[in-house]
Formats: structure tokens, sequence, C-alpha cells
């Protein structure tokens, strides 16, 4: 099945110190281009955030306004590709491979979205395949979306989770880098 992804990559990075999470490197790869590589088979990708450096060509946008969130982030992603079915996810996943991708794109079904849950069970909604008219039903649906929790406003979305596994492990702490396997899932 086709899909655009949106990469979401604007976050300030608080508990990473202030350094930009998206260009820290991990085996080589910096956080960013693992998260691109696992989406390399998109129609289309946008990346929502400053523009940097990347491994491949892909769209850049920023939300409106900046620093408005992960909601105001997906909003302004949607506004690229066309593709029925979005791969959202956020560039601190540094664990999501190519396969990860095509299993939550082909596992849709009759579902609205697709995703990964962590090691610890936690359910990702920024690391998910979702039909492009449901994601952006649920975006439209609050309003401005500027500071709006992404729970709150996919919550009405009907969502397939994965068995917990590493790559929906996404990385908020240097500490979450040293030992992903047993870090404590964040809230």
């Amino acid at each position: 099945m086709r899909y655009d992804a949106v990469v979401l990559a604007g976050g300030a990075s608080r508990r990473f110190g202030g350094v930009d999470k998206a260009t820290v490197v991990l085996e080589g790869v910096s956080l960013l281009d693992r998260v691109l590589r696992a989406t390399e088979s998109a129609v289309s990708t946008v990346v929502v955030g400053p523009v940097r450096e990347t491994c491949r060509v892909v769209e850049w946008t920023q939300e409106n306004p900046p620093a408005g969130g992960p909601v105001a982030g997906v909003a302004a992603g949607l506004l690229f590709g066309a593709a029925p079915v979005v791969v959202l996810v956020s560039c601190d996943l540094p664990w999501l491979t190519a396969g990860d991708v095509a299993g939550l794109v082909d596992g849709i079904g009759e579902y609205d979205g697709h995703g990964l849950r962590d090691v610890g069970g936690r359910e990702q909604p920024l690391a998910a395949a979702y039909r492009r008219e449901a994601l952006a039903a649920a975006v439209l649906a609050v309003g401005d979306p500027r500071d709006q929790s992404v729970r709150r406003t996919f919550a009405g979305l009907k969502m397939l989770w994965s068995e917990p596994t590493r790559a929906g492990r996404d990385v908020d702490t240097w500490a979450d880098l040293d030992d992903p396997e047993t870090a404590a899932p964040t809230e």
C-alpha cells in the first residue's frame, strides 16, 4: 500500500539538555536519518522542524506557530502528500526499521490506524500508520492544534496496536540511548 511519511522533528529536546535530538548520532547515524531510512519507501516525506542536512531528499515545513507542539506539527505535515495512508513518526525512534513501517502500513486493515507499543507496552501514537482521512478529521476536530494533547486528539480513532517492541521505543533522555530495553517508559 502506498503511504506518505510525516516526521516530527521540531521539539525543544528539553530532557536532552537542549541538544537538538534529531541530530544526535547513534552508531554513526543521526536519529532523524535513522527514521528517514525506515520510511524511505514513502511516496512523499515531509519533516516538520528546522531544515537540517539529511541522508535523503525530503520536503520541509514548520508548525504554525513554531513550537506549537506535536499536534500542530501533524497539522502542518498533513498539508503534504496525497497517499491514503500517512506514516506519522517522531524523529526519536532510533530502532524503527523499514520492516516495522511496512508492517504498520500493511496491517492497518479496517482500522483508522496501526501503531507500535514500546517495550513497556505503552501505545505510541507518534509511531503509527493512519488513514489520512481519519487523521485529518481528528486534527481538524480540535480546532487550533497549538499545544493540544496528542493522546486526546487521537482518542477517538479506532486503533490496532502491536505487541511491545523495541521499534516503538522513543528516546527522551540520554539514558534512553544507553539502555533502551530497561529504561522506564516516559509519560
